[in-house]
């Protein structure tokens, strides 16, 4: 589609869907990821809770499976202020504000409670905020586990296996750097085309958690999944500035709140929905193996020290290793 008409298609729709009194506020809440996904569950959950809490003059209408664009077209859309919220992945957010870099540092977490504890902590915080000097407020976590290969025709047992394998990564330097260090050739594609780039050769694998693997029916084309776990890389639920700053106290509070109870809940379905959607790809034949992660740490290590050398994500650094339990 043409991109002047795709612009005209999305005003249209978000004109007609958010007429609203003098008494209700309307909120578009566009995302790229399907309705069985735990984040549009979750979404969901945070419209209820809202309008619950405002007496029903605030209302969440959820675009989902990238009706509206997919991520990088939905944070345009939130600069702005033709879209009020989306969801995006942290490495996406690098590309916009430097401090969300830290978390695509490989093995920067120690598992997921240390995790948690950074991201609903000051730091978490700090890093939400860093958006709004490119209108993109900062509202909360989601969990997205932790990312490991899935492959076409070879299971990654170590490091050497990745060798001479395109591998498609997010559109973020971090992520490419890594799948280099590994070993592999990193190669950037948009997710929603990703399916078909494996069907047909472009890429030998990627890089995600098992409900991604699964829900995108990725396992029907990559029959090898290998949990190295190399990076627990956050998804960020984020307001248009133009919204949030015509929001008053009050509904600023309720908003809160409710993305407060749609992170809590969303958690908890994560944590299923990783077992079920292993458990789901095994059923479909799909080969999972567990390779030592140490011999992957060792293979980023020099990347992880590159690191040190940018003082903003230093410090980030250093303020995640004091948070280790």
């Amino acid at each position: 589609m043409n991109n002047w008409i795709k612009v005209f298609v999305i005003f249209l729709v978000l004109s007609l869907g958010s007429c609203q009194t003098h008494r209700k506020k309307v909120i578009t809440l566009a995302h790229g990821l399907d309705q069985q996904h735990s984040v549009h569950k979750a979404m969901l959950k945070l419209g209820e809770v809202l309008y619950q809490k405002s007496g029903g003059t605030m209302e969440v209408r959820v675009y989902p499976s990238q009706q509206l664009g997919a991520e990088r077209e939905l944070l345009e859309l939130l600069q702005l202020g033709s879209v009020d919220i989306t969801k995006v992945s942290a490495a996406v957010m690098e590309n916009f504000v430097p401090e969300y870099g830290v978390f695509s540092v490989p093995y920067v977490f120690m598992g997921k409670e240390h995790a948690f504890t950074v991201l609903d902590g000051d730091v978490g915080r700090r890093i939400l905020e860093s958006g709004r000097k490119v209108k993109l407020h900062g509202l909360g976590y989601y969990d997205s586990g932790s990312r490991s290969f899935y492959t076409k025709s070879t299971p990654i047992e170590d490091p050497s296996d990745l060798e001479g394998l395109k591998i498609r990564v997010q559109e973020s330097v971090t992520a490419m750097a890594m799948v280099e260090a590994i070993g592999g050739a990193p190669t950037p594609i948009a997710f929603g085309e990703l399916y078909t780039a494996l069907q047909a050769g472009v890429v030998d694998g990627a890089e995600n958690n098992p409900p991604s693997f699964y829900l995108t029916r990725h396992y029907e084309v990559c029959r090898y999944y290998s949990i190295n776990e190399h990076s627990r890389i956050p998804d960020v639920l984020l307001m248009s500035t133009h919204t949030w700053d015509r929001l008053n106290d009050q509904q600023r509070a309720w908003l809160e709140e409710a993305v407060k109870e749609s992170v809590d809940f969303q958690r908890l379905l994560w944590q299923q929905s990783e077992q079920e959607a292993l458990d789901a790809v095994k059923e479909h034949g799909v080969t999972v193996n567990y390779p030592d992660k140490e011999k992957f740490e060792e293979k980023v290590k020099d990347l992880k020290d590159s690191f040190q050398q940018d003082p903003l994500i230093r410090e980030l650094l250093q303020a995640i290793d004091q948070l280790k339990p």
